[in-house]
């Protein structure tokens, strides 16, 4: 099969490519995590808020489950136990 022809560059005044342009950096993506991987600090979003972890995550049902204690960030008295599937990853910025 023969290839498609391919596209000549313009060449400058001295011979030489032009340089590309510079790429825009990109935004930080959230980090993929399993559950148990949660460490205190590690904030969290989801349709009912912006929470931070703010206890160690511990398993039940024979590590099938894991739960975390969040609170809604700068906001102490806001606290609940979260829970997740073991082997679901959930998205979090680490602190």
């Amino acid at each position: 099969m023969a290839r498609p022809p391919e596209k000549k560059r313009a060449r400058d005044a001295g011979g030489q490519l032009p340089l590309p342009p510079p790429r825009a950096p990109a935004p930080p993506a959230p980090t993929r995590i399993l559950p148990m991987e949660l460490q205190v600090g590690d904030r969290l979003v989801d349709a009912t808020g912006k929470w931070e972890v703010i206890g160690q995550p511990y398993t039940t049902a024979g590590g099938r489950i894991v739960h975390a204690r969040v609170q809604i960030i700068d906001r102490p008295a806001s606290w609940q136990i979260r829970n997740w599937d073991a082997f679901k990853r959930i998205s979090v910025k680490r602190a």
